[in-house]
């Protein structure tokens, strides 16, 4: 379960880094505050609900320029974004949820 855990932590901290990448971006933030339904000033307390950091990483990888743009700026290859969706909570149907 060590390796699972550690693919949740790097997956975790995946999705901060494009939670990150969206909130300095001046087109990206207030497309998906206007996705989410979320109010600028209520993301850091979203952030700690479960299916938040999966829901960042689904809006990166919905629109291809920007999960292009994401990858190319962090040096991060797509298929890792995805694989990064799979291991968090609510970012696939089969996960299992644990607490």
């Amino acid at each position: 379960m060590a390796n699972a855990a550690s693919m949740r932590e790097e997956a975790e901290a995946l999705a901060i880094k494009a939670l990150g990448f969206v909130a300095s971006d001046p087109e990206l933030l207030p497309r998906f505050l206007a996705i989410t339904g979320i109010e600028a000033h209520s993301i850091r307390r979203a952030a700690g609900e479960p299916g938040f950091l999966a829901g960042v990483l689904q809006f990166i990888l919905a629109h291809e320029p920007t999960l292009i743009r994401f990858a190319e700026e962090t040096g991060t290859p797509p298929a890792a974004i995805g694989k990064a969706l799979r291991a968090l909570p609510l970012g696939d149907d089969n996960h299992e949820r644990s607490i």
